[in-house]
């Protein structure tokens, strides 16, 4: 990630002095618009029936299509949402409106969604782009994606997905490189330069994911569990993400999956101590959709506080579509179980991808 002006460092620092904490708590919720009317199943429950493949993703957006949706308004204009995934230009610059022009620190949303391999634009799936071995086509690819996504209102994409996958039976092996790490190491920084270049107007923040060992599920199974040495970590798995960051990746997306019985969610060896210790990682990392919460599933957390609690702890500091953080994080800073100071970072390395997308100087769509 670049380095920032000292201006820039003192009016990050000086907005945290401003923000309350359901302010600052607030940049750290990621929201879709919620589904309302006479529907079974909750917006959350239909996610998870996406995410386990129980319905297409053409279901799903028929449901959508049809449904009456609440896009939080309400919410943004009291500063309880710092970002939307959302595909409407239209609606974004109205959203985004009501965030610099109705709260009471102006501060703007960012925009995301999955641009995998292409926008308008569809480009070969990752595992067979990646067959070219050509670093220039990949970054080339990513910077078409990414000029398609920014001129629709798309700040931020949930990719690369950068997951070594060594067993062909894994479903999801075809929107990563493959098996060979140093060709996912090659691939992660195309796509970075790609997609952020010099993090102008036509530019979109990367998303590294899944943060790690995503594709190394038992038998291939999806959201399985993985089991590996230090030394398979190290040499595999990790290296592209290492190199990732290195680029100047401005996110990075916890996998589902546990690692050697911890769920990367709540996994503070890894994110902490690997990721933004080690590796000097600035940006900052967003929960898979709804994996904090699964991570009372995984038995893991107790409750759903106790998942909300453990997440930030371990350096989530993002949470997509849980509402845990939302529900959770004031009391549990009120209470004294987790440190306000790590609150304030999770929020400096959000508003620091912010300005770096340029969204406090020029926030709304010509």
């Amino acid at each position: 990630m670049r380095e920032f002006s000292q201006e820039q460092e003192n009016k990050i620092e000086q907005l945290l002095k401003e923000m309350t904490l359901e302010e600052k708590v607030g940049q750290m919720v990621l929201l879709s618009p919620s589904i309302v009317g006479g529907f079974e199943l909750s917006f959350e429950e239909l996610i998870e029936l996406v995410t386990d493949g129980r319905i297409s993703k053409e279901e799903f957006s028929r449901i959508m299509s049809s449904a009456e949706k609440d896009y939080h308004e309400n919410e943004i204009r009291a500063g309880k949402v710092g970002s939307i995934s959302i595909i409407d230009p239209e609606k974004a610059n109205e959203l985004q409106k009501i965030a610099v022009e109705e709260s009471r620190l102006g501060i703007p949303l960012i925009f995301g969604l999955d641009v995998i391999h292409g926008f308008r634009t569809v480009f070969p799936i990752p595992l067979a782009e990646a067959c070219t071995w050509d670093e220039a086509l990949w970054e080339r690819t990513a910077g078409i994606a990414a000029r398609e996504a920014r001129a629709n209102g798309i700040h931020w994409t949930y990719a690369p997905m950068i997951d070594i996958s060594r067993d062909a039976r894994w479903g999801r092996i075809a929107e990563s490189p493959g098996e060979d790490p140093y060709l996912a190491s090659l691939y992660a920084r195309a796509k970075v330069r790609g997609f952020q270049g010099n993090l102008g107007s036509e530019n979109i923040a990367a998303c590294l994911k899944h943060y790690v060992g995503y594709g190394a599920a038992e038998s291939g199974q999806d959201y399985n569990t993985v089991s590996m040495a230090k030394s398979l970590l190290f040499n595999v798995y990790l290296p592209p993400f290492k190199a990732g960051v290195e680029e100047g990746a401005l996110s990075v997306m916890s996998a589902f999956n546990d690692l050697n019985g911890v769920p990367c969610t709540v996994n503070r060896y890894l994110l902490r101590e690997i990721l933004k210790d080690a590796c000097h990682f600035k940006g900052f990392v967003v929960s898979d959709a709804n994996a904090i919460r699964e991570c009372v599933n995984h038995g893991i957390a107790s409750d759903l506080e106790d998942a909300a609690l453990k997440a930030c702890s371990a350096g989530v500091d993002m949470d997509m579509n849980s509402g845990l953080y939302h529900e959770y994080l004031m009391e549990l800073v009120q209470e004294g179980k987790l440190p306000l100071e790590l609150v304030d970072d999770a929020v400096r390395r959000i508003l620091r991808v912010k300005m770096a997308l340029g969204l406090f100087d020029n926030p709304y769509l010509p």
